[in-house]
């Protein structure tokens, strides 16, 4: 089946939040992350989901199933729209690791990027120790670059040799 008839994305809404949480609090799923999501609350899945709502600066959406059931938040990061880029985010509840939900939100929401925001650059990095991630990105044919690739284009963000660099250009 057509993952477009399966998957599509959506605001986030507030009925999203427990669903939010259940990903955050699941030590498998963000063990590899950067940010500390273990100790979010439903308040903070709530101010995320009301602050998503204004899409200056960075763009998130809901990955729902037909249902129009949450499975993870798709985001456009720290958009530039003078250097016509951002940055890609990614992520999804176990429940809907392995069923396309993840190919269809990263090739939609890049898009969505270069169609509906008129960016030309969408880059992400991932921490070497992230081998499911990786995996992933590699597997869905995106492309690896090294920091000094994409250097000017990057607000404040500095090299790191834990990470690998990805970029997809109009």
């Amino acid at each position: 089946m057509d993952n477009k008839s399966i998957y599509k994305l959506r605001k986030l809404q507030d009925k999203d939040a427990e669903l939010m949480l259940e990903w955050m609090h699941d030590e498998d799923v963000v063990k590899n992350l950067k940010n500390n999501f273990l100790d979010m609350t439903i308040e903070n899945c709530k101010n995320f989901i009301k602050n998503s709502q204004n899409e200056e600066e960075n763009i998130h959406y809901a990955i729902v199933d037909e249902n129009d059931e949450y499975l993870g938040t798709v985001s456009l990061k720290n958009v530039d729209r003078d250097n016509s880029c951002a940055e890609f985010a990614i992520t999804i509840r176990k429940k809907a690791m392995g069923t396309g939900s993840s190919s269809f939100a990263i090739k939609e929401i890049i898009r969505l990027a270069f169609e509906k925001y008129a960016l030309n650059k969408v880059y992400w990095y991932v921490d070497k120790k992230n081998c499911r991630a990786i995996k992933f990105y590699d597997k869905n044919g995106y492309d690896r670059v090294k920091f000094n690739d994409i250097e000017s284009i990057l607000n404040e963000a500095e090299d790191n040799e834990n990470y690998l660099w990805y970029l997809a250009e109009k």
